[in-house]
């Protein structure tokens, strides 16, 4: 039986009514008794009488079928299940979305901007693959192959057009934690230019971390694999489990862990990590031999290594790096004023890594000055090889974040695009999609992928039209994997590090959006911070965790300690707002209306009470005690034959006077419109209020319910057994609650 809140403007008109209205007063009394006799099946829900006519309103809640969910749970099973001709094939379209929009390409509208963007997006990925093999830790040939797969594969099964996919300077740095990591505890020198360790006879065989290393290379790998080999086998492991992680939450649809991951904490979590990135590349920009931190407070380490070694910088470094860092800034900023009037963006990367390269070969840069080269850079592809299981286990717990941040990314760059572009993607879809774009490549010697927003809103700019700018792309790094690759060798690691030094000047530029941030919100700068110090400090994982906690905690503390206040009202109107917030509000005469901005539950119901107790000036367990103990002195002075009380009056005059504190309200009405729900302990808040305000004459009065606060409350028994008294409990709005309050007579005991 269904009850809802009541819509009476005032339950005592309704015998103060002309006598038109008698008969619709009756009415509803004769339908409220057949409810209550269980004559009739279903309750008004409402009940309204409006004072200018003879009409009656009976609102009632919907009656909701009840869904045997076990029943939906199988038939969805049995439906899923089931194998037909059509299921199949919209299977393998779904799974594969280039079926479907493929055949549809308009040739002649969209091959011109594809060609253009993938062309540039492919003459950015080189240089950029390069560089960003550094922050893996690993060989320039991997990031190549990592680019090349991530295209072709989001081409086959992406839902956004304009997405690119591929390395990105975030994930590549959470890898490179990783395998530095465990070529720490394998044994080996993660100096860059130390000689292999494993193999050669250098490792360590008492030691149980060198010996499991030994032992993995026995039993899965080759027996001369060596330091890159033992990288690159790390690096392919944890990419196969976190792509194997997203597929899983694509199947069980845990897409909405990403709700949990704000805007605060991602931008703080790319700006910390931007700063370990920086902090990570300042030994390349001036030549110095430092070892690499591992752990957390990397970023500190390795700034205190830095200023130690300063003296040992190679000049020639130091020389390259601010020749082109200036190129790239000034080329940036040009094309971030002139962007409106270029087709495309200046290709500066590929320029700065052409001359440099020239300049360091004919120079001989590497020999005369001792300048650290990438080296050489094989062509072709390596035969594909299975991760080994056991490395996988090393490195599951640490594909997690991976994972999640992976996904993140790539869909919220989507849904940016979707929404810019007006056509819709497949959360679900693209999670499959960025979980094979990591499980298929680990099996050619590549690593973790993501979305970049740098190069999509190059893409976007340049007249993307569809992922055929992807395969266009993957073609130009193709061409650089089998022709061209071996012509970087004598490329100056410096200048790759200021290309990524300069590629992190949009998260490094969140610095000036600080104040402003401020000033839209304190609490998500606060965990803007927050995430970002843990990031950078600590390190990036652990920062990632302490931006999500730390923002929930947020949430909850907001929860815990609302706003809360006493409504006045507004003056020749039936609205009512803070007292404290607006000028020329009029009190109600009698009447007390509270305000609690937050869901009412067992965390925050202290606060519910004391907010209340202060607001109204009155803790009716105080009152109550007061006069239990003033009720006690009459009857002590009763006993002695004294017939005056302890102030002094007569027996008569005590009825008014038991109590020195004066109650200076007889209703009390909680405005529950930001009430968004209650539980148990909130229920009975409630109750435990109604009681004793009750116990002083003082009625409790509720407004402006939701339907599932209404439904807790009587679940809870608020209303009593047969809810007879719901309708002088439960009010439509704040002043229908007031308009009942005002006509109640005023209790002998209440005033003084």
């Amino acid at each position: 039986m269904q009850i809802e809140q009541c819509l009476t403007e005032d339950f005592h008109s309704f015998q103060r009514a002309k006598p038109e209205q008698h008969s619709c007063q009756k009415a509803i009394q004769e339908h409220i008794h057949e409810v209550n006799t269980g004559k009739m099946e279903r309750p008004p829900e409402a009940i309204r009488m409006e004072k200018s006519t003879s009409s009656c309103f009976l609102m009632e809640r919907k009656t909701h079928v009840k869904i045997n969910r076990k029943e939906v749970m199988l038939a969805k099973l049995r439906k899923s299940c089931s194998c037909t001709p059509k299921k199949l094939k919209n299977f393998v379209m779904d799974f594969l979305p280039v079926l479907r929009w493929l055949p549809k390409y308009q040739c002649k509208e969209y091959i011109w901007g594809d060609v253009m963007s993938g062309l540039v997006i492919g003459i950015i990925l080189v240089p950029q693959a390069i560089a960003y093999s550094l922050l893996a830790g690993l060989k320039p040939i991997y990031s190549l192959y990592t680019s090349f797969f991530a295209n072709i594969i989001y081409f086959l099964m992406g839902t956004s057009r304009h997405v690119s996919v591929g390395i990105f300077s975030l994930i590549s740095l959470m890898v490179g934690q990783v395998v530095d990591r465990e070529l720490l505890l394998a044994g080996f020198d993660l100096n860059d230019d130390a000689p292999p360790a494993l193999g050669d006879g250098s490792l360590q065989n008492d030691s149980q971390s060198n010996t499991t290393a030994f032992n993995l290379t026995i039993s899965g790998m080759n027996a001369e694999c060596g330091k890159e080999c033992y990288a690159i086998g790390i690096a392919t492991a944890l990419t196969f489990v976190a792509g194997v992680y997203q597929v899983l939450m694509g199947i069980f649809r845990l897409g909405f862990v990403s709700m949990y991951l704000s805007e605060s904490v991602l931008d703080g979590f790319a700006t910390g990590a931007s700063l370990t990135i920086l902090t990570a590349q300042v030994k390349y920009l001036i030549g110095i031999k430092i070892p690499r931190s591992q752990g957390h407070g990397m970023l500190v380490i390795t700034w205190i290594n830095i200023f130690r070694n300063i003296p040992q910088a190679n000049l020639c470094d130091v020389i390259t790096s601010a020749v082109c860092i200036v190129v790239l800034v000034t080329a940036k900023e040009l094309g971030d004023r002139y962007k409106h009037k270029l087709k495309f963006p200046l290709p500066t990367e590929l320029v700065v890594i052409v001359v440099a390269t020239l300049v360091s070969h004919y120079g001989k840069l590497n020999e005369v000055y001792a300048s650290s080269v990438s080296g050489a850079i094989p062509t072709g592809f390596i035969p594909p090889k299975v991760p080994h299981f056991n490395l996988m286990l090393r490195v599951a717990v640490d594909a997690l974040p991976l994972a999640i941040i992976s996904f993140v990314f790539t869909v919220s760059l989507s849904e940016m695009c979707a929404k810019k572009y007006a056509y819709t993607i497949r959360a679900n879809q693209e999670m499959f999609a960025v979980g094979f774009c990591n499980i298929i490549p680990s099996f050619f010697h590549s690593f973790a992928t993501s979305a970049a927003l740098a190069k999509t809103l190059v893409k976007t700019s340049t007249g993307c039209q569809t992922q055929v700018s992807g395969v266009i792309s993957a073609m130009v790094v193709l061409l650089v994997l089998l022709f061209l690759a071996p012509l970087f060798y004598s490329l100056q690691k410096c200048v790759l590090a200021c290309i990524i030094i300069v590629s992190l000047r949009g998260a490094l530029r969140k610095f000036r959006d600080v104040p402003a941030r401020y000033h839209v919100n304190k609490v998500d700068t606060l965990v803007w911070v927050v995430t970002m110090s843990a990031s950078a400090l600590i390190s990036t994982e652990i920062g990632l965790l302490v931006g999500i906690v730390f923002s929930m905690l947020c949430i909850i503390v907001r929860t815990q300690r609302p706003r809360t206040a006493l409504l006045g009202q507004i003056q020749d109107t039936s609205f009512y707002e803070d007292d404290l917030e607006y000028e020329n509000l009029s009190s109600v005469p009698k009447v007390k209306i509270f305000r609690f901005e937050a869901p009412l539950y067992y965390a925050n119901r202290n606060y519910f009470l004391k907010s209340l107790y202060r607001l109204t000036n009155l803790d009716p367990n105080l009152e109550a005690a007061r006069r239990k103990k003033y009720e006690k002195k009459e009857k002590q002075h009763l006993k002695k034959g004294d017939h005056t009380t302890a102030n002094g009056l007569g027996i008569g005059e005590t009825t008014l006077q038991l109590v020195p504190k004066q109650i200076d309200f007889q209703a009390l009405v909680v405005d529950c419109s930001s009430i968004s729900f209650l539980d148990t302990t909130g229920v009975n808040t409630l109750k435990e209020i109604l009681k004793d305000y009750k116990d002083l004459n003082i009625s409790v009065l509720l407004a402006c319910c939701n339907p599932s606060v209404i439904d807790s409350l009587k679940r809870g028994g608020y209303f009593g057994k047969d809810f007879g008294s719901l309708q002088e409990m439960l009010f439509y709005s704040i002043h229908n609650a007031v308009q009942f309050a005002k006509d109640q007579k005023l209790p002998a005991d209440c005033s003084v």
